[in-house]
């Protein structure tokens, strides 16, 4: 049975009217159109579909929202803007970290989440944090170089 959610998505208030098993995926994909990010496996296991709660990296995909409360959801819709891109986007651009792009959402917002918290990470550190994201596409080293360099630019 639907039932009237209130959430805090990139900042701002979002109201759904969904049932409360409804993972945060299909919520933030269907509901809100927020396409950043994907669905890979649905089981929690790929990264394709990481978002931050409260500055987590968590994975949408097996998360209902349920257990949302009033926790902040950030998607990389709010980690920057077109304007004003995040350092890791510009870095990622810049070296052309991304190949096919599926995987990038979640990669971008389990480094985001991890600069956060160690702001001087080193080469090691870095791959330790993205080892749980999935890419098939082989271009797991330029995500490292990209993230090492937005943590440079950082300063």
């Amino acid at each position: 049975m639907p039932e009237t959610t209130q959430l805090n998505v990139n900042g701002r208030t979002r109201e759904v009217e969904v049932p409360p098993e409804t993972s945060v995926l299909e919520v933030l994909r269907n509901d809100l159109g927020l396409t950043s990010p994907k669905f890979g496996c649905g089981l929690g296991l790929c990264g394709a579909c990481t978002v931050l709660l409260d500055g987590r990296p968590t994975y949408a995909c097996d998360t209902p929202i349920e257990y949302v409360g009033t926790a902040e959801i950030e998607t990389l819709e709010g980690l920057g803007t077109e304007d004003a891109p995040h350092p890791l986007q510009t870095a990622f651009l810049d070296l052309q970290a991304g190949q096919c792009g599926y995987c990038v959402s979640g990669i971008l917002m389990n480094a985001a989440a991890f600069l956060r918290a160690n702001p001087r990470p080193t080469r090691d550190e870095v791959a330790a944090a993205l080892d749980r994201n999935l890419c098939r596409c082989g271009t797991q080293q330029r995500f490292i170089d990209a993230v090492l360099l937005a943590a440079e630019r950082s300063g």
